[in-house]
């Protein structure tokens, strides 16, 4: 079985086959969030340390950190500000002291530029995922070594020089492309997870079958662990975690083995426990059950994130009493 292994100074996480479905922790992101950006700009990390913490609590096995924060403020005052290559690599830096500093979970470190995810590798306790190469010639110029001289695995998106193209087929054989150049460079094929990409079902009506059929292939034929954006396919449309929590369930079926998601959503982690039971990767239901103690108090009106931090402190009900819906 193919297994990916993801570690911070004392913990490991495995993506594999036959593993629980590993989440992803997606909050710790301050591109569309104006408000983290703006405090991020002005070296307040509060709600990083919030995020992380509560993300953990909630379930989530890594958190991926992301430095693309823009600093319009800082950018008036001083040009350099508008390079991502300036701004980037010392903001990661920070990132992951602090998010190290809070939570003992495996990072993913997330950029677009080269420098911020070395500044990254360099910052990390243990063996973290790198996020991400492409299969444009530059970036796998850029990156492979990289994956190679750390020793880490990485996520490989399917898109090339010519963008993300709507044919699985593609996308397909851009991430088999991924694979043999790693390959070229000493990297082992259970170092690489790849992200098929996730079109929004809203606008492509066939987004989520293609998904499905795309993480086969690639567990049957590349053998590789798979990943994704979950939220991307319910772009646009209302009640979107709906739509993620299913899609979650019908992914995981497909051999899915990981998402980057929002694990502070209760309706969505309550689909990925309920699966991993479902798919043979909870032994006994034990964490099933566990969780159902903290959906209990979330029916009783307590935010998920809060009763989720009480659980983990030892503060869920421990009475065996069934779960009432409404």
């Amino acid at each position: 079985m193919t297994r990916t292994v993801v570690e911070s100074k004392t913990k490991t996480a495995i993506i594999g086959f036959d593993e629980p479905f590993c989440v992803i922790g997606e909050r710790i992101n301050p591109t569309g969030r104006k408000a983290l950006a703006a405090q991020l700009e002005l070296g307040d990390f509060s709600t990083v340390e919030k995020d992380a913490v509560e993300q953990v609590a909630c379930g989530a096995t890594m958190l991926d950190i992301n430095s693309g924060a823009v600093f319009k403020n800082k950018m008036a005052e001083d040009p350099r500000y508008a390079d991502n290559n300036f701004v980037e690599p010392p903001l990661m830096k920070q990132l992951i002291e602090l998010v190290q500093g809070v939570v003992d979970v495996p990072l993913c470190i997330d950029s677009s530029v080269p420098g911020a995810l070395e500044a990254g590798l360099e910052m990390s306790e243990g063996r973290p995922l790198l996020n991400s190469v492409t299969g444009e010639e530059e970036r796998l110029e850029a990156i492979l070594p990289l994956v190679k001289k750390y020793n880490v695995p990485v996520v490989a998106i399917s898109n090339d020089d010519t963008g993300i193209s709507e044919d699985p087929d593609v996308r397909f054989a851009v991430a088999k492309k991924i694979v043999e150049r790693a390959a070229d460079f000493g990297i082992p094929a259970h170092d690489i997870v790849v992200d098929p990409l996730v079109m929004p079902v809203g606008a492509m009506g066939t987004a989520g079958l293609q998904v499905f059929s795309l993480v086969k292939r690639l567990r049957d034929e590349l053998k590789v662990n798979t990943t994704c954006g979950a939220s991307n396919i319910s772009f646009g449309l209302p009640h979107r975690h709906g739509i993620n929590s299913a899609f979650l369930t019908m992914a995981i079926g497909a051999g899915m083995t990981s998402a980057i998601m929002n694990p502070v959503r209760a309706v969505e982690m309550e689909a990925v426990r309920a699966a991993n039971y479902l798919m043979n990767h909870d032994a006994g239901g034990g964490t099933w059950i566990g969780f159902s103690r903290v959906l209990d108090k979330v029916d009783e009106g307590v935010p998920f994130p809060e009763a989720a931090q009480a659980a983990a402190a030892g503060g869920g009900r421990r009475d065996g009493r069934r779960r009432r819906r409404a």
